[in-house]
C-alpha cells in the first residue's frame, strides 16, 4: 500500500477531460495529481472520433449550443497554447463539416436539426448551409451519386485523436502537473481540509477533488453529495490504411486523417456491457461510407474498436461543486474533444480560482433531481 504525499488538487480520471482540466490548472499555476485507471480501463478518450462538432449540436437545448460553440472558436488558441506547452502538433483542421445524407429522409432531418437549433439561438445562430447533390460535388468531388445532398457548417473540424491526448500528457507534466497510473479510486471520504482517497494501490488526501473518471463518476459523486448520472452508449470505430487526400473537410461519420487513414463511425449500442466490437455493425458503417466515397471501396481496413460514450441520460454536460463537500467537483460530457479548448482555457480557471459554481451554474447534476411530491 502506498501513501502518496498529500496535495493540493486532485483530478481523478485521466483522459481528456481530466487531462484538459490539470494541462489548464498546470498553466495557471497550480500543481494538480492526475490519477489514472488500469491499462483495462473502460477509456472512452481511448475510443473518440476527434471531432469539433458544432452542427445540430443543443437541439432543445440552447445553452449546449452556445457552450459549444464557444469551446469550438477556443479551439485555435487551445491548439497553439498545447503545441507550445507540450511540443506536439495535433493537426487542428477546422475547414467545416458536412453531414452526407443517402436519401431525401435523412437530408430532411439533417437539415431540420439544424434550422431548429439555429431558431432556438436566434442571432447567436452559426452559418450553415444546405446543398443538393451537385453543390455538395462541387466542394467535394469524390462523393458517390447516392449521397442525395448534404448539410454544411463551416465551424465543424476535427484534430488528431491520439496526438491529442499525448499533447495534453506531455504539457501538463511539462506545466508542472503529477501524473501516477494504476491508481483506481474506491473510496473518497470527507475530511476536515480536504478529502482522503483510496484505492487497493493505497491512498492520498487532497484539499481538492476533481471528478473526471467518466462513465465511473457515477459512483464517485455520489460519494460527495453529487448526483451524475450516465446510460449506456457503445459505438464502434473502423480505421482503414492510409490512402491519397481526397476529403478535406469532415463529417460526423467519416473523417480523413492527417496521416492519410480513414476513421468511420456512427453507431449506437444501449444495451449491452460487452466491450467486443460488432461485425453486423462493422459492416454497415463500411457499406454507408462506401456508397457516400466510393474510392473507399478497394480500401483495406486495418483495426476496429468500440468504446463506452461518456452521455447523460438528457445528453449534456455535469460542472458541479458539491454543496455538501465544498472543494468536490464533478466534470462530464459526451463531447469531450470538442468541450477541451473550453475546459482547459475556461472550466480550469474556475476551479483555480475557487468559483462557487462552474459553467454558470448551466449544467448541473442537480437537475435529473425528480421531485416525488
Amino acid at each position: 500500500m502506498r501513501r502518496l504525499a498529500d496535495q493540493d488538487t486532485v483530478i481523478i480520471g485521466a483522459g481528456l477531460v481530466g487531462a484538459a482540466l490539470a494541462w489548464g490548472l498546470a498553466r495557471a499555476g497550480e500543481r494538480p495529481l492526475l490519477l489514472d485507471g488500469d491499462d483495462l480501463s473502460l477509456r472512452a478518450s481511448r475510443a473518440n472520433f476527434a471531432l469539433i462538432w458544432v452542427q445540430g449540436k443543443g437541439l432543445g437545448a440552447p445553452q449546449y449550443a452556445r457552450w459549444t460553440m464557444r469551446s469550438t472558436r477556443l479551439w485555435p488558441e487551445f491548439a497553439a497554447a498545447l503545441q507550445e506547452t507540450s511540443g506536439v502538433d495535433i493537426a487542428l483542421k477546422q475547414n467545416g463539416g458536412f453531414t452526407f445524407a443517402l436519401n431525401e429522409a435523412e437530408l430532411e432531418r439533417a437539415h431540420e436539426d439544424v434550422v431548429t437549433v439555429a431558431r432556438e439561438l436566434g442571432d447567436d445562430a452559426t452559418e450553415h448551409t444546405l446543398l443538393d447533390h451537385a453543390e455538395t460535388a462541387k466542394l467535394v468531388p469524390a462523393i458517390g451519386r447516392d449521397v442525395v445532398g448534404s448539410v454544411y457548417s463551416p465551424m465543424d473540424g476535427d484534430v488528431n485523436s491520439l496526438r491529442l491526448l499525448r499533447a495534453l500528457h506531455t504539457g501538463m507534466i511539462n506545466l508542472g502537473a503529477a501524473y501516477e497510473a494504476h491508481c483506481e479510486i474506491d473510496e473518497i471520504n470527507p475530511r476536515s481540509g480536504g478529502f482522503q482517497l483510496k484505492g487497493s494501490w493505497g491512498e492520498v488526501f487532497a484539499k481538492r477533488v476533481v471528478l473526471t473518471a467518466g462513465a465511473g463518476n457515477s459512483r464517485l459523486a455520489a460519494m460527495v453529495g453529487i448526483h451524475a448520472p450516465t446510460v449506456r452508449s457503445k459505438g464502434q470505430i473502423l480505421v482503414t490504411e492510409k490512402c491519397r487526400p481526397f476529403f478535406p473537410y469532415t463529417s460526423a461519420t467519416l473523417r480523413q486523417a492527417d496521416e492519410g487513414g480513414v476513421m468511420i463511425g456512427d453507431s449506437q449500442e444501449t444495451h449491452t456491457d460487452s466491450i467486443a466490437t460488432n461485425q453486423d455493425i462493422s459492416a454497415v458503417l463500411a457499406d454507408r461510407a462506401i456508397r457516400t466515397f466510393p474510392c473507399l471501396s478497394g480500401v483495406n481496413v486495418l483495426r476496429s474498436w468500440a468504446g463506452f460514450r461518456v452521455k447523460t441520460p438528457d445528453g449534456l454536460p455535469i460542472y458541479e461543486q458539491s454543496a455538501a463537500y465544498p472543494g468536490a467537483y464533478v466534470a462530464m460530457c459526451h463531447s469531450g474533444v470538442t468541450l477541451a479548448a473550453i475546459h482547459a482555457l475556461v472550466v480550469a480557471g474556475e476551479i483555480a480560482t475557487q468559483k462557487a459554481v462552474l459553467a454558470g451554474n448551466t449544467f448541473p447534476g442537480r437537475r435529473f433531481h425528480v421531485s416525488q411530491n
